[in-house]
């Protein structure tokens, strides 16, 4: 699981100093969540999944102009995570604009739909049937006229199968255990089935919701199965029909950026930060080239707190920021080149929060950067749990310079 802004208890497991804001919103950025690397093991796998052809595509009123991307040349991003609070925040997201028009930071990650449901108004049925009870951005449209203002990129972040106000209104369409009864996580969650493409249609729809709104960029996070933990029931899904976890994963993805380039906005997908070393998939599904072919851009977790020790030969991970994202995104670098994949393909998270020794603060944080660039790399976005960055500004330049050393 990745620390989450979603749960109060999450907020405190990843730091200390986080702060849940809930003012309410008039104008500001946000930014996005993402789950860390659990305990998850490698297997290999195949087949496939067809998409639902026969969902309609709604086309938005206005489209941003955000070209797909089809090449290499991909703009630059370096973002900051945005949570659920903070956007409906207006002194939270005065502060988190000011930080941006003084900074680099051009583009900020919101939650749009996450384990609270959507953050976002709509009319629309079958969102309002998902719409969970934690309120929404007021004023959004004038949140997202303001971004664009002050040359903001607004990226909507959503949880995709790890959705529980989902699973509650659609109980026949969760995964099961082998009683039929609905299965839960270490948390007591329901998660909705992946295999299941009423629940594909439903994120689908939400996506396109915020591209009508005035979103950028759709960021999909939580694409992927819960861990199949043996302290736990095993986990049965309907629908399944021998098809693979990591096809059926990038299925989805593709589906997805399939509907959203003809909306004119990119597709991307947060993972976990383990997959762009491992060489098969992940026992959740991801799997590198499966999901780096799907999408425009993969944003994996490469949090150094969350490699084992020992991981890449270094004896304490969390204390050598820079070996980590060096060595785990230039292996991500080598994995596209392989596939024929050039450009800012690859935006990785920085972990700008304290797990463990040594506490973070700045320092760390540019020892991240450094190791991006130095891997191949100009883009990233900096995760905090409550969207407090101000310990890390220090690590920020002025004005957006390009510093990857190798040429894209």
């Amino acid at each position: 699981m990745r620390c989450s802004p979603l749960f109060a208890v999450a907020l405190l497991a990843c730091s200390s100093s986080d702060a849940k804001v809930a003012d309410s919103a008039t104008a500001g950025r946000t930014g996005t969540a993402r789950p860390t690397a659990d305990s998850v093991t490698a297997t290999t796998s195949a087949g496939a999944v067809q998409g639902d052809s026969s969902a309609a595509t709604a086309a938005p009123s206005t489209a941003p102009s955000v070209r797909p991307a089809a090449a290499a040349d991909l703009p630059i991003i370096r973002g900051l995570y945005v949570n659920r609070f903070a956007a409906q925040s207006a002194k939270r997201m005065r502060k988190l604009i000011a930080i941006a028009d003084s900074t680099e930071i051009n583009a900020f990650v919101i939650d749009v739909k996450d384990e609270f449901g959507l953050n976002i108004p709509s009319q629309e049925p079958l969102l309002q049937k998902n719409a969970g009870k934690a309120g929404v951005i007021p004023n959004v449209r004038q949140l997202l006229d303001t971004l664009k203002a002050h040359d903001i990129l607004a990226v909507a972040r959503i949880v995709v199968f790890k959705d529980s106000v989902a699973a509650r209104a659609n109980p026949d369409h969760v995964i099961r255990k082998t009683d039929g009864s609905a299965w839960r996580d270490k948390q007591g969650l329901t998660w909705v089935n992946p295999y299941d493409e009423s629940i594909w249609e439903y994120n689908f729809r939400v996506a396109e919701e915020a591209v009508k709104l005035g979103f950028g960029e759709i960021q999909f996070d939580y694409i992927r199965f819960p861990e199949p933990y043996k302290s736990l029931p095993t986990q049965v899904f309907p629908n399944e029909k021998g098809r693979a976890k990591p096809d059926v994963l990038a299925q989805f993805l593709k589906t997805a950026n399939a509907r959203l380039d003809k909306l004119n906005v990119r597709t991307t997908a947060d993972i976990f930060g383990l997959v762009t070393t491992v060489g098969g998939a992940l026992e959740i599904g991801q799997q590198w080239e499966k999901v780096s072919a799907s999408v425009d851009v993969v944003l994996p977790m490469t949090y150094p707190s969350h490699y084992p020790r020992g991981a890449f030969g270094v004896a304490r991970p969390n204390a050598d920021p820079y070996k980590i994202q060096q060595i785990a995104i230039a292996r991500a670098r080598q994995r596209d080149a392989k596939l024929g994949l050039t450009g800012e393909r690859v935006r990785p998270w920085i972990q700008a929060f304290s797990l463990g020794q040594p506490k973070y603060d700045a320092s760390h944080v540019k020892e991240q950067m450094r190791g991006i660039y130095d891997a191949g790399y100009n883009g990233w976005v900096w995760w905090h749990p409550g969207s407090v960055y101000e310990p890390f500004l220090p690590a920020l330049e002025k004005t957006l310079v390009p510093r990857a050393k190798t040429a894209n």
